[in-house]
């Protein structure tokens, strides 16, 4: 196919001009670690670490940690995981605070050379200053100190003689400047407090627009690949660089950040999710961080599907979630083993089948995919059907059980359903059925068809299980605001036939004609069987 990666055809046109003779193309993927990832990030470790391991570069983890309020080593663990799980490994693992020492010493360059210096004003006050797009912005009454002046009071910031937002040091660009962001920003503030990796080494921390140049800079990127919303930030990145005249800068290339339907990708509003106990913590399968959605069941080739397939742009879209969904079906299609489970379970007793017998009937683990083998599953006469597969007084085109009407049972046999018994409420207490015996599975007897074939376990040997499906974790109101959905999380007790009893937390299966289901590896128990939906099936009537 012809390349239509915009990103990968500039790096192959800086290729071409030999624009980087005497080293690898090299990118990195830098995370803030003030949260857990989520799809969104997904989409970006992949064009990160895809991106180099196409050209036989190296792609670098790196912890932009240059702002220890909200900083931790759990989110750093979390980032660590989430990459390695979705099958990536970092040429090397760095910090932002790994280079503080280097950004001060540069930070005393720029004052030196008239490109910085320290501001008295306060944050409300520099941003009445800095005017609004029609309007140019003012300088600061400080914008004038000598540089010997500014070396000597950011030293003082350093060193701890002035209270948090009392200064800042800021860069001098131009207060005029079509892009605000490039009037005279700030580079640097103090902040005491205490962070995950330097501990109280420091009080002054880099700004962001300032640390990140450098950062890549330092570590060799050849193309710092950014979302869209750094692209009016570039000048500022460029500007850092050149004033510190860096050899072989890296090249800066923003792309479409991903936007989903239906689902919450702010990082801030995730956190307060958990914070507040909406949700059971960053991995609550109802999230959509990796963590998230490792623990619903996607697997990390469908996410990395997922990602190929919806590609790179520089114009934002939003992506229909059920692409999503059919990337992670289409992965599990051929991987998973099927089982019977049936939910509103009713009882199908088999008057003509002989009394207190049981039988094993051979059924394919997985129908796409024949070298998965069979299994034997436990038949008897007194077995369970899915609620949804009777309807007493049927509809048009329903060929599932209801009186009168004849199904196979799969793997097994031609059954029909006679008689409807009711307790004195009028609920359904049993079906009394009857059986071919002459129309077994695989027998090679049989001599007429049924329309429909519908699922069953055994009543003496099914094991009871919890079952979880998820709904949008917010819906919105009339009004347009967004509020948390009450039936985010459904749960309900199925039957499932034995052979679930020996799976293992983690492990995935087609829950036939149900969807795909994964055992949840944090709160299944001895005692509790728990399963979350990872994705529906389409059914065969609505």
């Amino acid at each position: 196919m012809a390349e239509t990666n915009f990103i990968h055809a500039a790096i192959e046109k800086d290729i071409a001009d030999n624009k980087y003779p005497e080293r690898e193309i090299r990118t990195r993927f830098p995370p803030e670690p003030n949260g857990y990832l989520h799809i969104g990030h997904a989409k970006s470790i992949c064009l990160n670490f895809g991106t180099a391991e196409k050209y036989g570069g190296k792609c670098n983890l790196r912890f932009d940690d240059t702002n220890p309020v909200k900083e931790d080593t759990e989110y750093v663990d979390s980032i660590e995981a989430d990459v390695r799980w979705l099958g990536f490994e970092w040429a090397g693992i760095y910090f932002a605070s790994d280079y503080f020492d280097k950004m001060y010493e540069c930070a005393e360059r720029l004052i030196m050379n008239g490109k910085a210096y320290v501001d008295d004003l306060s944050a409300e006050e520099i941003k009445a200053h800095r005017g609004t797009l029609t309007e140019a912005g003012k300088e600061s009454p400080c914008r004038s100190r000598a540089p010997e002046e500014n070396l000597r009071l950011f030293r003082e910031m350093r060193a701890g003689s002035y209270a948090d937002g009392e200064k800042v040091l800021r860069a001098k660009i131009d207060m005029t400047s079509p892009n605000i962001n490039m009037r005279d920003p700030v580079l640097y503030r103090i902040a005491r407090v205490s962070h995950h990796n330097t501990g109280d080494d420091w009080l002054i921390y880099p700004m962001y627009d300032y640390a990140h140049p450098i950062e890549d800079a330092i570590e060799g990127i050849s193309h710092s690949i950014c979302t869209l919303e750094f692209e009016d930030h570039r000048p500022l990145y460029d500007w850092v660089l050149a004033e510190l005249e860096w050899p072989m800068a890296p090249r800066q290339i923003e792309f479409a950040r991903l936007n989903l339907t239906d689902t919450v990708m702010s990082k801030r509003y995730l956190k307060a999710l958990v914070d507040n106990g909406d949700v059971d913590g960053w991995d609550d399968p109802r999230m959509p961080t990796i963590a998230g959605l490792r623990r619903r069941g996607y697997t990390p080739e469908a996410l990395r599907d997922f990602c190929e397939r919806i590609g790179v742009s520089k114009s934002n879209s939003t992506v229909d979630i059920a692409l999503l969904e059919h990337c992670v079906r289409e992965d599990l299609k051929p991987k998973v083993e099927s089982r019977n489970v049936v939910e509103n379970p009713i009882k199908v007793v088999i008057s003509n089948y002989p009394e207190d017998a049981c039988e094993y009937v051979e059924i394919e683990n997985n129908k796409e995919n024949a070298s998965m083998g069979t299994r034997l599953v436990p038949f008897s006469g007194e077995l369970y059907i899915d609620g949804a597969d009777f309807m007493e007084i049927p509809e048009k085109k329903y060929f599932r059980l209801f009186p009168g009407n004849e199904v196979r049972f799969k793997g097994a046999y031609f059954v029909k359903c006679e008689e409807v018994i009711k307790d004195g409420a009028g609920n359904i207490t049993e079906l009394r059925c009857v059986y071919d015996p002459e129309t077994k599975s695989g027998s090679g007897q049989e001599t007429r068809k049924v329309k429909g074939t519908i699922h069953w376990v055994d009543a003496k040997t099914a094991v009871k299980i919890k079952v979880r499906s998820y709904g949008h974790l917010m819906i919105d109101e009339a009004n347009g605001e967004s509020v948390l959905n009450p039936d985010s999380l459904m749960e309900r007790v199925a039957f499932a036939e034995p052979a679930i009893a020996a799976a293992n937390p983690g492990e995935r299966f087609q829950f036939f004609r149900h969807g795909y289901y994964v055992m949840d590896e944090k709160i299944t128990s001895e005692n509790e069987r728990v399963f979350n939906e990872i994705v529906s099936l389409k059914s065969s009537w609505k």
